[in-house]
C-alpha cells in the first residue's frame, strides 16, 4: 500500500485562456496540461496513489485523451462545486493507509522533481507545508480613490503541492465550507494546524493565460525535453 496520496485538482473552466477547451487539457508540447502535470509526480512519487479530481462533465473527455498519451496511473473522482469540495471527494477516493497526502493543481505541470521530494521530506518535522515564493513586484493595497504601498518583503506567493500529514488533512475537511477556504493550507490552518513555508520555483507557475502556455513551452524547450 502507498504510503503517500495525492490529489491533483483539475477543475478550472479556463475562461482566462479562451479556446475551446478548460486549460488542463489543452496541449503543452505534444501532452495535455494535466498529463504533464501526472507524470511530474510520478516522476517524483514512483509509488505515491495519485488521485485526480474532475468535473462530472470532463470525465470521459478525460479517459478518451488518457488513452492517448503515456499517462501514469491514476484514479478518477469526481469534483464539487467548491475546491474544497473538491478535494474532500479526492480524500475519500485514497486509501486510508496513506501517512502523507499532496494536494496539487493541474494547471502546474513544471513543479521539479527536487522540489516535489523537498516537501515530502518536511512532512517529516511539520504537520503542514506549503511552496512559496517572494514577489519579485511591487504592491500597493487600494481602498476607493486611495492606495498605499505593502511591504513585499512581508508577502509570499503560494503555489503546489501542499504537503500534509493525512491525519491532519483529513480531520481539516471535517469543517464546514467557509469562503476563507482558498487553498487547503488555510483550511487545516483554521483547524488549528501550523503551516510550514518552505522555498518554492518560479518555474512552478499556474498555467492561466496564454501568455503563461508561451512561457511553459518556453522552458520545456530549455529543459531539452522537446
Amino acid at each position: 500500500m502507498a504510503e503517500i496520496g495525492v490529489i491533483i485538482v483539475a477543475g478550472g473552466a479556463g475562461r482566462r485562456m479562451g479556446g475551446a477547451l478548460p486549460k488542463q487539457f489543452m496541449m503543452l508540447e505534444q501532452q495535455p496540461i494535466l498529463a504533464r502535470s501526472i507524470n511530474r509526480i510520478h516522476e517524483a512519487l514512483p509509488k505515491a496513489e495519485i488521485v485526480v479530481v474532475l468535473p462530472a462533465e470532463h470525465v470521459e473527455l478525460w479517459r478518451n485523451m488518457a488513452a492517448r498519451f503515456e499517462v501514469a496511473e491514476h484514479k478518477i473522482a469526481v469534483g464539487g462545486k467548491e475546491r474544497f469540495h473538491s478535494v474532500k471527494n479526492g480524500l475519500a477516493a485514497l486509501s486510508e493507509g496513506v501517512r502523507t497526502i499532496a494536494v496539487h493543481d493541474a494547471v502546474r505541470p513544471l513543479a521539479s522533481k527536487k522540489l516535489i521530494i523537498r516537501l515530502v521530506l518536511a512532512t517529516e518535522k511539520h504537520d503542514a507545508v506549503i511552496p512559496v515564493v517572494a514577489p519579485a513586484d511591487s504592491y500597493r493595497s487600494v481602498e476607493g480613490e486611495d492606495s498605499r504601498i505593502i511591504d513585499r518583503t512581508r508577502l509570499r506567493m503560494v503555489q503546489t503541492p501542499q504537503l500534509f500529514r493525512a491525519e491532519a488533512l483529513r480531520k481539516a475537511y471535517e469543517q464546514e465550507y467557509a469562503e476563507s477556504f482558498t487553498d487547503d493550507a488555510s483550511v487545516v490552518e483554521a483547524a488549528g494546524y501550523k503551516v510550514a513555508l518552505e522555498e518554492g520555483e518560479r518555474e512552478n507557475f499556474k498555467i492561466t493565460t496564454p501568455l503563461d502556455l508561451t512561457l511553459a513551452r518556453a522552458i520545456i524547450t530549455a529543459e531539452g525535453e522537446i
